[in-house]
């Protein structure tokens, strides 16, 4: 009688800057990472030609993944709701026209407790809170179609930064913090900042301001003749910004200043650490500069503990080792919760 070999399980991010994928024994747990691989998303190829040289692909001929991905017009808000309206059929579609200023009907969007992200019940509801998940319909299709043309069968398809927070409100647990973290994902127009803490996701605001405005600031700063010169001096990874740091954050900490205000004048509490989420490894010292200018620490992950707390190991070899926070998202992906462990991913259906 002969078994089936079993598929490895592959797991795939695919971010602004870069698309980090992972290679694990088996797709269920206990998991064991045997390869992490980093890829610029610009370079589709690549990443074809590592599916394509790792073993494991099902009878398809495809990698089967669970994958994640950012979309730049998602969606991740809390809101508090009118108790006496949420009956109404039309009530979350007004929020999302007159609050979020998205077309309902051409947006897939998953209502969740903010605690710990299970399915929002509307028949039961007794709370006002409510956490709103989602992206354009048309670019899950899009990123489903993306995935098979590299040769990646998405099994699951996440919204990342839901699986990043529930991983991060999974970690504070872990580690038992009782101070609320400020994660930001910096994108090139917006940056999404959320306050968490161990009981869930507090505040998320999404800011008009990211790394393109920083962009002119270095082409003044530097005196160079135009913005396409300070991008790729920007993004190059030869030349130390950090002295002018504060100047190319200036116009986003105005902004989350605000935030922090507001928050811990709404519940005493005061931030703790700083977590720079999407940003490509030439760009990590954002992180520092921007926790610095905030009179805090970046958070620094306790990761290999805390990845064994998940039921996932890195095999012998694997780099890197320890992996740094930006491999984070990837984890969360990875892992599997508990219902009380933290707020859970949303799974977005297959077309």
């Amino acid at each position: 009688m002969f078994f089936a070999k079993k598929s490895k399980g592959f797991c795939v991010e695919i971010g602004e800057h870069s698309t980090l994928m992972a290679r694990l024994t088996q797709a269920e747990a206990p998991f064991l990472i045997e390869e992490l691989k980093e890829i610029a998303p610009s370079d589709p190829a690549a990443i074809s030609e590592w599916i394509k040289g790792s073993e494991g692909k099902g009878s398809t001929g495809y990698a089967h993944a669970t994958c994640g991905i950012y979309p730049a017009k998602r969606i991740v808000r809390r809101h508090t709701l009118d108790l006496k309206k949420i009956k109404e059929p039309a009530y979350f579609s007004e929020i999302y026209t007159q609050q979020f200023r998205v077309e309902a009907d051409k947006y897939t969007i998953r209502a969740m407790n903010p605690d710990n992200g299970s399915d929002f019940d509307t028949t039961k509801a007794s709370q006002k809170e409510v956490l709103f998940g989602g992206m354009p319909s048309e670019e899950i299709v899009a990123a489903q179609d993306k995935l098979l043309e590299m040769g990646i069968y998405p099994e699951r398809l996440e919204l990342g930064t839901l699986a990043t927070l529930g991983g991060m409100v999974n970690y504070l647990k872990f580690k038992q913090t009782k101070a609320p973290l400020l994660l930001l994902e910096i994108g090139q127009e917006l940056t999404q900042s959320y306050i968490l803490s161990a009981d869930g996701v507090d505040i998320s605001r999404p800011i008009p301001s990211g790394i393109a405005a920083m962009i002119p600031v270095v082409q003044k700063e530097l005196g160079l003749k135009d913005e396409e010169s300070a991008k790729k001096l920007f993004y190059s990874n030869t030349f130390d910004f950090t002295s002018m740091g504060g100047s190319l954050v200036k116009k986003l900490l105005k902004e989350l200043q605000s935030s922090i205000g507001f928050y811990e004048v709404q519940t005493g509490q005061s931030i703790g650490n700083v977590l720079c989420t999407q940003l490509p490894s030439s760009l990590g010292w954002l992180s520092s500069t921007i926790a610095g200018s905030l009179g805090v620490s970046p958070l620094k992950i306790d990761m290999l503990p805390w990845l064994e707390s998940l039921n996932i190991k890195l095999a012998d070899g694997v780099s890197p080792n320890p992996p740094d926070e930006r491999w984070a998202g990837l984890f969360t992906l990875i892992a599997s919760y508990n219902p009380t462990d933290g707020v859970q991913p949303v799974t977005v259906e297959k077309k």
